[in-house]
């Protein structure tokens, strides 16, 4: 799959399932689709550019790509903030890698032209004109070849989307760790979904906790067993310090700055890689239960 097929793709799903949506077209010909009211599944194919099976499956979210990289990395991961005025959304999808401003981009070649762009937002307000001309021309195209799609985190397509990023979190883990990702031929990851909270706040927490406490993945991967039996017990959340405590508490604790927390902490609970080169299989970490339970509210 050529990395300049991936806005193509995301395009596509959008068509597919355009009247199903929710759409507004701006007046610089920008089209907004909101996902509040639902379509999770889809909101959350759309961020990985349709590269990955998703579905929902006894209360969990399961996730699978045999295209990982590209999957994951270049486009599901939330690593473009965007600002403008006072509107402020976490931005995925594949116009990442039309945009190009990311170190994990350009360290993997993940960087290609687009004519058109899909961008999801993860806001509680819809975008205007100006949010539209900003990704535009931060993707160098014009803003009638832009797609927003948008979703608030305490809506249930937020909340399906962010589940869904069990493996994104161990890729980027293994990347903060100075793993090839190249080496990663496979994931499949499952995570259990919260449930909808009333507020975008609460929402952030609990669908963190979902990714730390209850997320399990497994990655096919072939390097040396010996830098798997290294590198893995870094991998899971409880190498952080701050491991076994609900993230809003920890959240709060760092003033409500994500930068403060420590970057080990986000990943998922078990990681299972299997090594094709050598046929060994290495689990690092454990789910737990009872932290989602607090977390949540729930009690069994």
């Amino acid at each position: 799959m050529p990395i300049n097929h991936l806005n193509q793709n995301s395009r596509s799903l959008l068509e597919t399932a355009r009247d199903e949506l929710t759409c507004q077209t701006l007046k610089n010909g920008a089209e907004v689709f909101d996902f509040n009211s639902g379509c999770g599944v889809l909101l959350s194919k759309i961020c990985l550019a349709d590269l990955a099976a998703v579905k929902t499956c006894d209360g969990h979210v399961e996730v699978a790509t045999d295209k990982p990289l590209l999957a994951c990395m270049a486009s599901q991961y939330a690593g473009w903030p965007l600002s403008v005025g006072d509107y402020f959304a976490m931005c995925s999808g594949p116009a990442r890698a039309t945009r190009g401003k990311e170190k994990v981009l350009e360290e993997y070649g993940l960087v290609a032209k687009s004519n058109s762009v899909v961008v999801v937002l993860e806001t509680g307000r819809l975008p205007d004109e100006s949010v539209a001309e900003a990704v535009a021309t931060e993707c160098n195209v014009s803003p009638d070849k832009v797609q927003l799609c948008v979703a608030r985190t305490s809506s249930i397509a937020g909340t399906t989307q962010i589940v869904a990023r069990s493996v994104e979190t161990a890729m980027h883990k293994l990347h903060e760790l100075e793993f090839d990702l190249t080496a990663i031929i496979r994931g499949i990851g499952s995570a259990p979904m919260p449930p909808v909270a009333k507020d975008d706040l609460t929402a952030l927490g609990w669908t963190n906790d979902s990714i730390l406490y209850g997320a399990t993945v497994e990655l096919d991967v072939d390097c040396e067993d010996e830098q798997l039996e290294q590198i893995g017990p870094k991998v899971p959340s409880s190498s952080s310090a701050d491991f076994g405590t609900p993230f809003l508490e920890i959240f709060e604790r760092f003033d409500r700055d994500f930068y403060k927390i420590d970057k080990m902490l986000f990943s998922p609970a078990k990681v299972i890689f299997n090594n094709v080169r050598t046929g060994k299989r290495f689990q690092f970490g454990e789910t737990r239960t009872d932290i989602l339970q607090n977390s949540w509210g729930i009690n069994e």
